[in-house]
């Protein structure tokens, strides 16, 4: 039996003692005669031992006072009944000199006694909830709604049928609803007090219910709730709130995601429409985690036939079952094959002619490509692009869009000089023949396979540490979704030949990510810690600045820049097919002095002595 049990069980014992002696108290008006004092210390030393064996045979210390309930008070009335019948079967054999207990203590014992042990659980917890969270659990978990417009007013009114939330009040920016009420609630202040009125009302859940507000301000007021120690929780998507479809079940709790997120994208639909509309489209790296997004975006627009080309059968597979499942109606056609396999890509393209390629299939593993992979990063991010080149020209695809990376600028890692090739190839192959090549060049994106979040969220999982590669390391974000839509954008308006970059908003600092992550999964600081293991080989720390006024010129799109690209020598194709196509395996070494000749912006940074992490606890950096 634990402490807390044993407390519990002599409270019970207390309320056994103060029902018995108080029932004789009452009976005599505080003044017990001698003869029936003595039937009364008798009466002690028999029915409480009684009492203690019935309490356990009741099982009254399985449930929390805290949480103290019907079946409690069940639990505690069998109880009482048990002793209470023990109390007649007392009063029948025990008559000392003629005298017996009091026949009146048949009512006053059992109301005293499951008044006592009653009433002494469900103070307990009145004092416990007022504590915690200042008002009753029964009258619901006080929360804080942060905004009070009409997403807010039809939350309020949903909330209101649930027992489980008690909503204290509502916070918005807009002066003239603060101090006013919204069916019966105030409007406290504006959302700059959050941390202020969290504490006065005690509360420790926030729900967001700003769906039309500019995600800037959804972000601030969702930092404050983190930064408060608050569970934050956020209601669907504006469309859904003003059609009414606002329900309890429909809350969820707010992600990292929400805090790094942007303003949504705007593309032009019917110009996407008339490049993906009814022609047959093929993706490389299908199932990786840009190349499956981007599988969803060309499904939404009607697609003859859509072609995912993919080296892991695994991947193949789960997005095949995928479209099965959500996209029944979109004819695909799953083919395993890889990229440097030109008898497979030639077979492919020619029997379902694809009329536009996106190449999405690469290494992209900084580190992982730094050591003993170099020479493999070269043959998939640079022979895979030229063979799937090759086969476009060959086939006349009218479009073919390379996936590139922020990486390629200014590169100092095996993986950014490879992608830079992977662009100088398809320069080389724009305006050979019909095909237009483009090439779009973004940053990393939020829970792409092998990136820093899913990483954090699995060492908060097993409960730290968090291991990051640098304190000053920041990086860029954009979610999945948008950069697929963006890569959709620039293919649709290029001419050719151009080299896209995306807008990726303000850096983030990685060790900054980790705390919102920490206090978004209900730990503090204190409570899971962040470990800083070193830079990793080929790792920057800072990413450059894609849209740089003096290095791109601006498009139609404010989100897409074109980057300038500076002519390749002429006997540059000639050199770089032999080389890429030479049988042997060449070093880590001899693959940089290569890079260093075909990429003269290439820099490999000075490798750090790496430090030993244990295994499961890769440090974040490059995603």
């Amino acid at each position: 039996m634990s402490a807390r049990s044993v407390i519990v069980f002599l409270f019970d014992a207390l309320a056994m003692l103060i029902a018995w002696v108080g029932g004789f108290l009452l009976r005599f008006n505080f003044d017990v005669p001698p003869a029936y004092a003595q039937i009364m210390y008798v009466g002690v030393t028999v029915l409480l031992p009684v009492h203690a064996f019935v309490c356990l045979w009741a099982g009254l210390y399985r449930g929390l006072w805290v949480f103290a309930s019907l079946p409690d008070l069940k639990r505690v009335l069998r109880a009482v009944a048990v002793t209470s019948a023990a109390m007649i079967v007392f009063m029948a054999l025990y008559r000392p000199n003629g005298q017996i207990v009091p026949r009146s203590m048949i009512a006053l014992f059992p109301i005293l006694l499951a008044g006592v042990m009653g009433g002494g659980r469900a103070f307990y917890r009145m004092w416990k909830e007022h504590h915690l969270y200042g008002g009753l659990i029964a009258q619901g978990k006080p929360v804080i709604i942060v905004g009070a417009g009409r997403g807010g007013d039809l939350l309020v009114r949903e909330l209101a049928r649930s027992p489980d939330w008690r909503v204290v009040g509502l916070l918005d920016d807009d002066p003239s609803k603060c101090g006013s009420d919204l069916n019966g609630h105030p409007v406290l202040g504006p959302v700059s007090a959050l941390p202020e009125v969290l504490a006065v009302h005690r509360a420790r859940h926030v729900i967001l219910s700003m769906p039309s507000a500019a995600i800037e301000a959804r972000r601030h007021a969702a930092e404050l709730a983190v930064a408060a120690g608050a569970q934050i929780l956020t209601v669907p998507g504006l469309e859904d709130v003003m059609t009414g479809r606002v329900s309890i079940s429909s809350l969820r709790r707010v992600e990292i995601e929400d805090l790094l997120g942007r303003e949504p994208v705007s593309i032009d639909t019917p110009h996407v429409a008339h490049m993906l509309a009814n022609k047959v489209v093929m993706v490389t790296g299908a199932g990786g985690s840009i190349g499956s997004e981007l599988c969803r975006q060309i499904a939404r627009f009607g697609p003859a036939r859509l072609v995912f080309y993919e080296q892991s059968e695994f991947a193949l597979y789960t997005l095949e079952q995928w479209f099965v499942d959500h996209m029944p109606g979109v004819a695909i056609v799953p083919l395993a094959g890889d990229v440097k396999d030109a008898t497979r890509l030639a077979e492919v393209m020619e029997a379902h002619r694809p009329e536009v390629v996106f190449h999405a299939a690469a290494y992209k593993h900084v580190p992982l490509m730094e050591v003993g992979n170099a020479w493999q990063a070269v043959r998939n991010n640079v022979l895979g692009t030229l063979r799937v080149a090759e086969a476009a020209c060959g086939q006349g695809v009218a479009r073919f869009v390379l996936i590139s990376t922020d990486k390629a600028v200014n590169p100092t890692n095996v993986m950014g000089a490879t992608k830079r090739l992977a662009e100088m190839v398809c320069q080389v192959f724009q305006g050979r023949g019909s095909t237009r090549f483009e090439m779009v060049r973004f940053g990393n994106v939020l829970a792409s396979a092998g990136s820093v979040i899913p990483k954090f969220q699995e060492q908060i999982a097993r409960g730290g540490p968090v291991t990051v590669t640098h304190e000053e390391i920041t990086r860029y974000f954009m979610s999945i979704p948008e950069a697929s839509q963006l890569v959709l954008q620039a293919a649709a308006m290029g001419r050719g030949g151009e080299i896209f970059v995306l807008d990726m908003g303000q850096p983030v600092r990685i060790v900054d990510l980790a705390r919102k992550m920490i206090r978004l999964s209900g730990y503090g600081d204190d409570e899971i810690r962040i470990e800083f293991t070193g830079l990793r080989p080929g790792e920057k720390l800072y990413e450059e600045l894609l849209a740089d006024c003096e290095k791109t010129r601006a498009t139609p799109h404010p989100k897409l820049r074109v980057a300038q690209s500076r002519p390749l020598p002429d006997d540059f194709f000639r050199q770089l097919i032999a080389w890429v196509g030479q049988d042997a395996v060449l070093s880590d070494g001899a693959v940089r002095r290569k890079l260093m000749q075909w990429v003269p912006e290439y820099q490999p940074a000075e490798r750090p002595a790496l430090k030993l992490v244990p295994p499961g606890q890769r440090a974040g950096g490059d995603a």
